[in-house]
Parts: structure tokens; sequence; C-alpha cells
């Protein structure tokens, strides 16, 4: 008799909707995060929301880890893991800043504890931030050859692996992240075996793409850490509903606006010269006042429609003084009359004045550009953060018309 043929393989399920808690280490890399991940999102600027999300939505949090000890910082990385084990299995990722700033090679340390491998991939096309050689260039710079890291203390590493030292690092090159995907994966896992972590090459979306996917094929034991160029690439790889935001509702006419412009990047001048030129009132505060707290604003007789706080750098960097400055500069900005939509420039700035300010939360609605997210308070202010060394000359032009569309007019006739 004839053997009977072998039964038809179990069809494959569609696979589960996949949802995300992200832990960034400022709040302008945490909105850009939220924006990139694409779906549904709840952005947090506070820790203990980890352990209490339950809905169907990514979770962004900003740890804001920049102004705290090494050690601070990776226990605020364990902790927010430890909270994450509570909840819902969620996909973890570790945003960091794609120039390398912060305590990368202690927060990365802290969130491979427990994975399989975590995958590093801080290239940031957009921006013109990419890999290659295990290598950061900013638009074709080696990054230790550019002035990115002029306000920080410690001095510019060289690689990732000396970025990340005491976390065993392997480097992939370019022609194995665009080879087959089974081939990257196998290089993925015959790293991990080796005890190390792999730090693929990626100078495209599509190479952060086929990162991402195959992170995710390898399942959980596999932890990403990258920029916000990661961050999309996984948004892209995973199956979930895409977001639905409302629009946002203009302001009440005759609410102020007011740009806090924190950053110590030189093409902010050229910024803000074009809001300037606006009308704009611009207040350039002393360093050495602000931290004394010996700074009032000029009496205007009543708020103008838009105003720039900026710190003024004509006396150059301050390395290690960032953190005082922008708490004084936030709260400046949070006593500041008229109850304006704020945009927010520089990562530690934005948190420190939505701090002053008691906010806890912000809802995205999207980007007016690449990194300048556009997001509502519970109370219905608007926000926009943007990382300080993002955006070209007309950035914060282009946020003043998104934010106050009558300024087009006044623009055109110019």
């Amino acid at each position: 008799m004839a053997s009977l043929p072998p039964p038809p393989l179990a069809s494959v399920s569609p696979p589960v909707p996949s949802y995300v808690v992200a832990l960034a280490d400022d709040l302008s890399g945490a909105a850009e995060t939220a924006c990139a991940l694409g779906g549904p999102v709840r952005l947090s600027l506070n820790a203990v929301a980890v352990a209490e999300i339950a809905a169907a939505h990514d979770l962004v949090v900003d740890l804001d880890t920049r102004h705290l000890t090494r050690a601070e910082a990776a226990y605020a990385v364990r902790a927010a893991l430890r909270a994450a084990r509570t909840g819902p299995p969620r996909l973890l990722y570790k945003k960091v800043d794609s120039q390398l700033r912060g305590h990368l090679a202690a927060e990365a340390a802290a969130y491979a504890e427990g994975a399989e491998a975590v995958v590093i991939a801080p290239a940031l096309p957009a921006a013109g931030r990419t890999v290659t050689g295990g290598v950061v260039h900013v638009n074709g710079v080696p990054l230790h050859r550019t002035d990115g890291w002029r306000a920080e203390r410690a001095p510019v590493p060289r690689s990732l692996p000396e970025a990340l030292s005491g976390l065993p690092i392997r480097t992939i090159p370019l022609d194995v992240v665009r080879s087959e995907p089974a081939a990257l994966e196998a290089e993925f896992r015959r790293i991990a075996a080796s005890g190390a972590h792999p730090a693929p090459d990626t100078e495209t979306d599509a190479d952060l793409d086929a990162v991402a996917a195959a992170a995710l094929r390898l399942g959980p034991g596999f932890r990403l850490l990258g920029s916000g160029g990661l961050a999309a690439g996984l948004g892209r790889a995973l199956l979930r509903p895409v977001a639905v935001t409302p629009s946002p509702v203009p302001s009440p006419e005759g609410t102020p606006l007011l740009f806090v412009v924190g950053t110590a990047e030189p093409g902010a001048v050229a910024q803000i010269a074009h809001l300037a030129a606006l009308g704009a009132h611009h207040v350039p505060l002393d360093p050495a006042d602000l931290a004394a707290g010996t700074v009032c604003l000029p009496r205007t007789g009543g708020a103008p429609a838009l105003t720039v706080l900026s710190i003024d750098g004509s006396g150059g960097p301050r390395p290690g003084a960032g953190r005082a400055l922008s708490a004084a500069l936030g709260a400046l900005a949070a006593a500041y009359p008229g109850r304006p939509d704020l945009v927010l420039t520089g990562g530690e700035t934005a948190r420190t004045t939505l701090d002053a300010l008691d906010i806890r939360e912000l809802e995205p609605f999207g980007e007016i550009h690449h990194g300048a997210v556009h997001s509502r308070t519970p109370d219905g202010r608007r926000v926009v953060t943007r990382p300080g060394s993002y955006g070209a000359e007309d950035s914060l032009l282009r946020i003043a018309v998104a934010l106050r569309p009558r300024l087009a007019a006044a623009i055109a006739a110019t």
C-alpha cells in the first residue's frame, strides 16, 4: 500500500505586534526616538513610567543621565531594566548620542547585563553621522577630528571600541552588513558566542534597516543600542498599528513663542539671526551672570510675540558647566510671562525647562524637520524639542513658521 503523504506544515500565524521600551539619556534624544519608532507612543520624563506600562504603545523614557556620575547613570539604566521586567514583554532599545557623548560606556555595560548580546549602531545618516571601520564620521570627517566634543570634559573617543572601553566590541564591515541576511545573523551569533558585542558599520538607512531586522530575527536576547537612526530602522521592521495622532490645535491668538537656545553649537548664532531679522526680541545672557542668578530679563511692556533667550558663547565653551547653565536658563524660561509655547534646543535645556514647569510627559505630534519634534503637554502647551547640534541655518525659522503660520506672509514680504 502506498504510503500517505506527510501532513501539510502548520501555517505560520502572523507575528504579534511588538512594542518597545526605549531608554534615552536626554530629552531631545528621547523625543527624536519617540518619532522615529513610528508607532503609538508615550514619552515620559519619569522613569517610574517603565513599571506602569500596560497599554499597546511604545514607551520612551528620558532617564536624564547626562549630568549624573558614571555610576549613577549605570544605576538608572539597571533600575529601568528591572522595572521593565515587571510589565508585559517589551522589546528593549537604548538610545545613545550619535556623537557618543554622555556616559556611553557605563550605560552600555549596564544595558548589556542579562543580554545575549547588544547590537551597537549609533549612525544617524539624516544628520551626516556614519560608522565606517568602527569609527564615527560626521559629514565624512572622523569624529575625533571635529569639534563635536568641544564642550565636553573628556577627550573625544577615536572609535567605538574606545568609546565603549570595558565592553568587548567586534566591528562588522559593510560588505557583511550588505550581504545576505543569513550571513549578518550568523556574524551576530558568532560574535555573541565569543562573549563580545557586534558593532556593524552603517552608512545608510538601508544598512540600519538590515541591522535592526537581523537583531529582531535573533530574538529578544539581542538588544539594540543606537541613535534615532537605528530606532527608525526598528520601527520599520516591527508589525504594529500606524500611529494616529490628531492634528495639533493652534494656540490661542496672541500666545507668545519663546525660544530657549541652550546649545554651544556655533551654528546657533546664524539660526538666531534669522529670527532677529524677522523682529524677534533676542536676549543674549552672560554665562557668569546666569550661573550667579543675577540675570533680570529686560522689561518690554508685555511678552513679545517672539523672544529668544540664549547663552552668549563669545567667551568660548565652558566644559563641565553645561548642566548648571541649563538649569539657570530653564528656570528663567519657566518664569517668562504669558505662558508661551516653547522651542527648546539642547537636551539638557529642554529637560531643565520642563522640570522647572513640572511637566512630566509629552505627546509627540511629529517632526517639523529632522530632530525638531513637535509635542503637546498635558495642559495643552505646545513644545518643540531639538538637539543642539541639529538643523540648518534656517532651522529655528522653520520651527517658528510651523508654530505661527502667519509668519510665512511676513517672510514673503521681506
